[in-house]
């Protein structure tokens, strides 16, 4: 697992379909704001593109160790977070309420942040991602339990 300790990694991963570019390129500087590396996986316009394709380079990625952490975008995070969970060891957590961006880092260490553009506004994507990005994981009973539906 990826030190959890600090408030933001320094490399992050972020992949969007079209519906989701604008609010890309806004969290892409606002993480780069805080000293965060972020590499862009795509898309990188607001021409009409499959999410598997994006969903896959992100969560491969993650999966395999490369980056610590990603995020991923689409019109609802729905399919996204679908295709995602799908990778061995990715724990894809589509929020829209900070409670849930809060939760899923301290009780589940998910490693993917997806969120709907369509559903929230850019101010709040931007708040869940800070929480997110800032919430260490707890471990102790949560990283037993992780570790029961990694094996499945």
């Amino acid at each position: 697992m990826s030190n959890d300790t600090t408030p933001y990694e320094t490399e992050v991963i972020i992949g969007c379909d079209h519906a989701a570019y604008p609010l890309k390129e806004t969290i892409k500087i606002f993480l780069e704001s805080k000293g965060v590396k972020v590499v862009d996986a795509g898309c990188h316009g607001p021409e009409s593109v499959n999410y598997p394709d994006f969903a896959k380079e992100v969560a491969g990625k993650v999966s395999d160790g490369t980056h610590p952490k990603g995020i991923l975008l689409c019109g609802t995070g729905l399919g996204m977070s679908m295709a995602a969970n799908r990778f061995k060891g990715v724990r894809a957590a589509l929020v829209s309420d900070g409670f849930s961006a809060r939760m899923s880092r301290m009780h589940n260490n998910s490693n993917i942040l997806v969120m709907g553009a369509r559903v929230i506004g850019e101010s709040l994507a931007l708040d869940l991602v800070r929480i997110w990005m800032e919430t260490p994981f707890e471990g102790g009973r949560h990283l037993d339990r992780i570790q029961m539906f990694e094996s499945f």
